[in-house]
């Protein structure tokens, strides 16, 4: 497998989804590398910083199929994974599958939705199947859920329970674009762009190609003291003064895997310290609980991972 081409198709997917997601390339960057992990993401931000926009692009710039579902109070677990239905005209009951039978699949606003409706997720994302009625059917390669919140409304919202949580491999938070991003916004717009039609967009990858990249992962060489390291730094946020529960094992086999998809972003056959690091907020944020007088002294699951990442010995490493 030739890493530097996966490698350089990757840097072409985030340069043709950065046409409409201006100033947005990190938030692309690890969207792609949780992908090629095999992970879920939820990003996190306020209404109108281009979230959905960047799901759809992706959808088509990936050559994926694409769904999106609108969290609702209302919105019952069958409306996520499907039903069985009586067709008259055949005379018999048949599955009519739901939206989550896609590989790429926009939850917008997840936590709109109560714990019951939130729970129909669960196992898509865990086993990468739905299961109806005794039967269980497996999902498309890739699947990749991409949930959106936002963090300031809470009026008609359900958090997330830890568990739900635990299924994304990264959490993301957007922040505003620079004052030059956001002119080119303007610019764009005035130009006539229409967020609504991405036909422009290019597709430059292929069902295929994505499962070749996430397979490529074997490849990638991660030395003993890399997964030391890994396992220092989840071991530290469990005994962190701040954090009442700290993150399991499931958060460092995806601090592992995220690291080495971040290598592959890189085109190399082998992890760095710098992968781990560069993406242990990302993969450890939303599972750590903090004490409540923390919450209290102003405290946050960010300050915690950064206390973390200084205290950790940084391994020394030969490629």
């Amino acid at each position: 497998m030739n890493l530097e081409h996966l490698s350089g198709e990757l840097r072409r997917i985030e340069s043709e989804v950065s046409r409409v997601l201006v100033g947005q390339e990190s938030l692309v960057e690890h969207v792609l590398v949780g992908l090629v992990a095999r992970g879920h993401v939820l990003i996190e931000g306020v209404p109108g910083l281009g979230k959905t926009l960047l799901v759809r692009a992706l959808g088509r710039v990936l050559g994926l199929s694409f769904r999106r579902i609108q969290f609702t109070p209302d919105l019952m677990p069958s409306d996520i994974s499907g039903s069985t239905l009586y067709s008259q005209k055949l005379g018999e009951f048949s599955f009519v599958p739901g939206p989550v039978f896609t590989e790429l699949l926009l939850a917008d606003e997840v936590n709109r939705a109560p714990a019951k409706t939130q729970s129909a997720l669960l196992e898509a994302m865990q086993e990468r199947s739905v299961t109806t009625d005794g039967v269980t059917r497996p999902l498309s390669e890739p699947f990749l859920v991409l949930a959106t919140q936002n963090p300031i409304e809470s009026q008609g919202t359900y958090p997330l329970p830890e568990a739900q949580l635990d299924r994304f491999l990264l959490k993301l938070e957007v922040g505003h674009p620079s004052q030059a991003a956001e002119a080119q916004i303007l610019l764009n717009y005035v130009a006539g762009f229409d967020p609504g039609e991405l036909s422009h967009l290019s597709q430059v990858s292929s069902q295929a190609s994505i499962v070749a990249m996430q397979r490529a992962l074997g490849e990638i060489r991660i030395a003993r003291e890399i997964i030391d390291y890994v396992t220092d730094i989840v071991r530290r946020t469990r005994n962190h003064p701040s954090v009442s529960l700290g993150a399991s094992p499931r958060a460092s086999i995806g601090l592992l895997n995220v690291a080495r998809a971040h290598a592959l972003w890189e085109g190399r056959d082998f992890v760095v310290p710098d992968d781990v690091k560069s993406y242990a907020h990302a993969v450890l944020r939303h599972r750590l609980q903090l004490q409540p007088d923390a919450e209290l002294e102003g405290i946050t699951a960010d300050h915690c991972v950064d206390s973390v990442l200084r205290d950790a010995v940084v391994p020394k490493t030969s490629a």
